[in-house]
C-alpha cells in the first residue's frame, strides 16, 4: 500500500507533477487515464450502493419498525445525510494536508465498511427493535416506540457510515481527475467527460440500491439488505487496493485551511499598513504561480513586505506569498455560487423522506400479488439521472460545443441553472400530486396509484443530472490545484447544508403550524403547502443564483511552451495574449 511518506519531498517530482506509487515520475502508458480512473470509480460505485441502499429506505424502517413519528424520522434521515456530506470537509482537509487522496479514500472506505456491518447487526437482532405493531400508521398510540438504547445502536452505525462515506466522497472525484494530464489535449478531452461518466457510474450503483436492495430489505430482511451493502463496500476497498500500481498520485502540499487562516489573519493585522496598490510590491510577485487579480484587494495586504513609513531595511516580519493570497481569493469567489446551490439539495432530500412516506399511503399493487416497495420509487429518480447524463454526453455537450466552438460545450454554471429550474418544477408537481392524493383519500375514500409520484422523482433526477455534475465540475476546476480535495468537500457541504436546511424547515414549519402541515398521518396534514413553500423559496434562490453567476469569471489555465501552468483569475490584458476569461455565462 502507498503511504503518505511515498510522496515526501525527495526531489523526484515537484508539487504539480504526478508520480507513481513508488514516487517516481509516471509512465503515462501504464498509469492513469481511464485505466486508473475506472478502478477508482469502482470504489465510488460501492459507496453509493452502501449509502443509497440505506438512506432511500431508512425512513420506512424508522417509522414502520422503530415506530418514530414522520417528522422525527425525516429529520434523522436528513441529519444523517447532512453529516455525511459535512464530514467530506474533514476528508478533504486530511487529504490535502497530510494523507493524500489515495490513502484517505482507502482509510475511510474501510471505516464505511465497518459502519454498514454494524448496521447489519443492529437491524438483524430482534432485541434492537420494539415489539411489532400492526398497522402502525393508523394505531400509533398503541405501539411502543424504540428505546434510547435501541436508537443508540442505529445512530452509532449511521454516523460511522457517515464518517467513512464523507471521506470517500471528498476525494474520489479529485483522485479520478488526477489520472488525467490537462496539459495533454487528448487527456484533457477525456477529463471533460470524466465528470459525466463518474456520475453515470454512481447512478448505476444507486439504481441497484433502490431496486434490488430495497426489495430485499422489505421482503427478505433488513439484515440481508444491509449485509449486501457491507459486502459491496469490502469489495470496493479491495478493488481500490488492487489498482495501486495503476494510479497517478499527487503529493499533499499542506493544509489549505492553514493558508486561508493565515491570509485572512495577516490581512486584518496589516489593515493599516500603507500599500500603494502596485502589485509588484507584493511578496514573490514575479514568481507567483497565480496572476494577481483586483477582486478582494483588501487581502493583498497579507502579501505586503514593506511599508512606506518604514526604512528600506525594516521589513514587515511576516508576509504571505502572492500565490497564497490569490488562492484564497479563488475560494472566496466560489462562496456566492456555493450559497445558492444549497436549496437544490433541500428539494432533493424530500425524495428520501416525505415522498417515500407518501408512497406508503398510496396504491402500490402491480397485478394481484406484487407490491411495489415505496423506497424503490427512487428508481425513477436514478433512471432520469442516467437518461439525462447520457443525453448530456452524447447529444447536448457535442451540439453545444459545435455551436459555441468551445470544447466544454455547456458551462458548469449553465448546468447548475438548469438543475435549479428542474427542482422548482419538481416541487410544483409534488404539491399538485399531494393535493390530489389527499382529496381522493378524504373525499372519495380511494388511494390513487403511487406512480403518480413518478413525475416529481423524474424532475428531481433530471435536475440532479445537471446540478450535481455542474457543481462538482465548477468547484474542482475553479479552485486552486492544491485545494482540490477541500473544494470537493466545499461542494459536498452544499449537500450537507441542503439536508440540514430541510431538517430546520421541517422543525420550523411543524412548530409554526402547530403540527398542522406535517402530521404523523399525512391524510390529515397539508404536505402540499410545504412543497409550495419550497417552490417559492426555489424561485427566490434562482434569481439570486443568476445575479451571482453573471458576475463570476472562470479561472483560465495559461500554459507556457515548456508545459508549466499558471492559474489565472481576472486576467489583465497585458498578461495574456490569446486566452481570455469567460465572463457572464448565465
Amino acid at each position: 500500500m502507498v503511504s503518505a511518506g511515498s510522496f515526501a519531498d525527495d526531489g523526484s517530482a515537484d508539487n504539480g507533477t504526478a508520480v507513481d506509487f513508488r514516487g517516481n515520475p509516471v509512465d503515462k502508458s501504464k498509469t492513469g487515464g481511464w485505466l486508473g480512473a475506472g478502478l477508482i470509480l469502482g470504489t465510488e460505485f460501492a459507496e453509493r450502493v452502501c449509502v443509497m441502499g440505506i438512506s432511500m429506505n431508512l425512513v420506512t424502517y424508522l417509522v414502520g419498525d422503530l415506530h418514530l413519528s414522520n417528522s422525527r424520522s425525516a429529520n434523522i434521515v436528513t441529519n444523517f445525510m447532512g453529516t455525511l456530506n459535512l464530514l467530506a470537509l474533514l476528508g478533504g482537509f486530511l487529504a490535502d494536508a497530510k494523507l493524500g487522496r489515495y490513502m484517505t479514500v482507502a482509510i475511510f472506505a474501510t471505516v464505511a465498511a465497518m459502519g454498514v456491518s454494524l448496521l447489519t447487526i443492529a437491524t438483524s437482532v430482534s432485541s434492537m427493535r420494539p415489539p411489532v405493531c400492526a398497522d402502525f400508521r393508523k394505531k400509533q398510540h398503541e405501539c411502543v416506540v424504540a428505546s434510547g438504547g435501541q436508537l443508540a445502536m442505529v445512530f452509532a452505525s449511521l454516523y460511522t457510515i457517515a464518517l467513512g462515506a464523507g471521506g470517500i466522497k471528498a476525494n474520489v472525484s479529485g483522485f479520478g481527475t488526477d489520472q488525467f494530464d490537462i496539459r495533454d489535449p487528448k487527456e484533457e478531452k477525456q477529463m471533460i467527460f470524466f465528470f459525466s461518466r463518474f456520475y453515470f457510474c454512481i447512478s448505476l450503483g444507486s439504481l441497484f440500491a433502490v431496486t434490488v436492495l430495497v426489495y430485499i430489505q422489505d421482503n427478505v430482511g433488513r439484515g440481508w439488505g444491509y449485509g449486501i451493502s457491507a459486502a459491496a463496500m469490502v469489495i470496493g476497498v479491495l478493488v481500490l487496493l488492487a489498482g495501486t500500481p495503476r494510479y497517478r498520485y499527487r503529493r499533499p502540499e499542506g493544509s489549505p485551511l492553514t493558508v486561508i487562516w493565515r491570509v485572512l489573519y495577516l490581512a486584518w493585522r496589516k489593515r493599516r499598513v500603507a500599500y500603494s496598490g502596485d502589485a509588484s510590491e507584493l511578496n514573490e510577485y514575479h514568481t507567483s504561480k497565480v496572476a494577481h487579480t483586483e477582486r478582494f484587494r483588501c487581502l493583498d495586504k497579507a502579501a505586503v513586505t514593506e511599508s512606506k513609513n518604514q526604512s528600506p531595511t525594516k521589513k514587515v516580519s511576516v508576509a504571505c506569498t502572492l500565490t497564497q493570497v490569490e488562492e484564497v481569493k479563488m475560494i472566496l469567489k466560489l462562496l456566492p455560487i456555493w450559497s445558492t446551490c444549497i436549496l437544490f439539495w433541500t428539494v432533493y432530500s424530500q425524495m428520501t423522506t416525505f415522498s417515500v412516506e407518501q408512497a406508503t399511503y398510496m396504491n402500490r399493487n402491480i397485478g394481484r400479488s406484487f407490491v411495489f416497495p415505496s423506497g424503490s420509487l427512487s428508481l425513477f429518480l436514478f433512471l432520469s439521472i442516467l437518461l439525462f447524463t447520457s443525453l448530456n454526453e452524447k447529444i447536448l455537450v457535442p451540439l453545444a460545443a459545435r455551436i459555441t466552438h468551445n470544447v466544454q460545450g455547456i458551462t458548469s454554471l449553465q448546468r447548475v441553472a438548469v438543475g435549479l429550474v428542474f427542482s422548482i418544477l419538481a416541487m410544483i408537481v409534488s404539491a399538485v400530486v399531494e393535493k390530489e392524493r389527499r382529496m381522493h383519500v378524504n373525499k372519495y375514500r380511494t388511494n390513487i396509484s403511487a406512480f403518480w409520484l413518478v413525475p416529481q422523482f423524474f424532475l428531481v433526477g433530471a435536475g440532479e443530472a445537471f446540478a450535481y455534475v455542474g457543481q462538482l465540475e465548477f468547484f474542482i476546476r475553479e479552485a486552486p490545484e492544491r485545494m482540490k480535495s477541500m473544494s470537493t468537500g466545499l461542494f459536498l457541504a452544499t449537500l450537507s447544508m441542503g439536508f440540514f436546511l430541510s431538517s430546520l424547515l421541517v422543525s420550523l414549519v411543524d412548530k409554526a403550524t402547530n403540527g398542522g402541515w406535517l402530521k404523523n398521518n399525512l391524510n390529515k396534514g397539508r404536505l402540499d403547502y410545504f412543497y409550495w413553500m419550497l417552490a417559492v423559496l426555489g424561485v427566490i434562490n434562482f434569481m439570486a443564483f443568476l445575479v451571482f453567476a453573471s458576475r463570476h469569471e472562470y479561472k483560465v489555465l495559461n500554459y507556457s511552451m515548456n508545459g508549466e501552468g499558471k492559474e489565472l483569475g481576472a486576467i489583465k490584458d497585458e498578461e495574456i495574449v490569446e486566452e481570455k476569461t469567460v465572463g457572464v455565462d448565465v
